[in-house]
């Protein structure tokens, strides 16, 4: 599938080596234009329906996480091109698809176009479809701890479970319980069940998710009408569940 993409770079070199790798090692890629500021940007965001933005952190008169600030709704993939490797956790928590160091190594930025590729076509053939997962209904127990015991639940009856800290809340479908554990620990003790990871604040049960839609980092909507966020890192694992 062709990808309509922009890139957004203050340096004519960085944005000619950019585009030269793009045209000879990218053929996928529609390079559909090139800002040089945020305004710029701006412009050619609101002007064309985009799959990628490939994107500097230090600009004149602001940086990317200004322009990403000014479009919450954004449907494209960031590709973050820096030469500055402590913005990489700013940029997971702004569901950046991919982090380029430069000077740019050709074989990550394939990777980057192959896995923005791969994700949007799942995309495009699942949003807002309702969904059924490839999989058999859960069937187990978990043990969750209490300060006056424990309390065993059935798998299938999680909904998703939430970070709170260094506990989780855990959705059942007409309550929720709250557990002195992390995330994590419920990541790996639900390993054997169709729970996925789906952003550093959820972890959700496969077989509750009924729809997925685009956006900035994209969502599920799961059979109680919660939504939740899926960040752009943990869309390929998600979508794998789903034909």
């Amino acid at each position: 599938m062709k990808l309509s993409a922009i890139i957004v770079e203050d340096e004519a070199n960085s944005r000619e080596i950019l585009r030269n790798y793009l045209s000879k090692y990218c053929p996928d890629v529609n390079l559909v234009g090139e800002a040089a500021s945020i305004q710029e940007a701006l412009k050619l965001i609101e002007k064309h329906t985009l799959d990628i933005v490939f994107l500097d952190v230090e600009m004149p008169f602001g940086n990317a996480f200004d322009l990403l600030d000014q479009l919450p709704d954004r449907t494209f993939e960031t590709v973050f091109v820096t030469a500055y490797n402590q913005y990489a956790m700013d940029a997971l928590n702004n569901h950046a698809a991919y982090y380029l160091m430069k000077p740019i190594n050709i074989d990550e930025l394939i990777k980057a176009i192959d896995y923005i590729a791969e994700i949007r076509q799942k995309e495009d053939a699942l949003e807002d479809r309702i969904l059924k997962p490839k999989l058999n209904k859960v069937d187990g127990k978990i043990t969750l701890p209490q300060l006056d015991g424990f309390q065993i639940l059935n798998v299938s009856d999680i909904l998703y479970c939430k970070a709170d800290d260094n506990y989780t809340e855990i959705f059942l479908e007409n309550k929720k319980i709250l557990v002195s554990k992390t995330l994590k620990y419920f990541e790996e003790a639900l390993s054997d069940f169709p729970f996925a990871r789906i952003h550093k604040s959820y972890l959700v049960n496969v077989n509750e998710v009924v729809k997925y839609r685009k956006g900035k980092g994209g969502s599920v909507v799961i059979s109680s009408g919660k939504e939740l966020l899926v960040s752009a890192s943990k869309k390929k694992d998600l979508l794998a569940y789903f034909d």
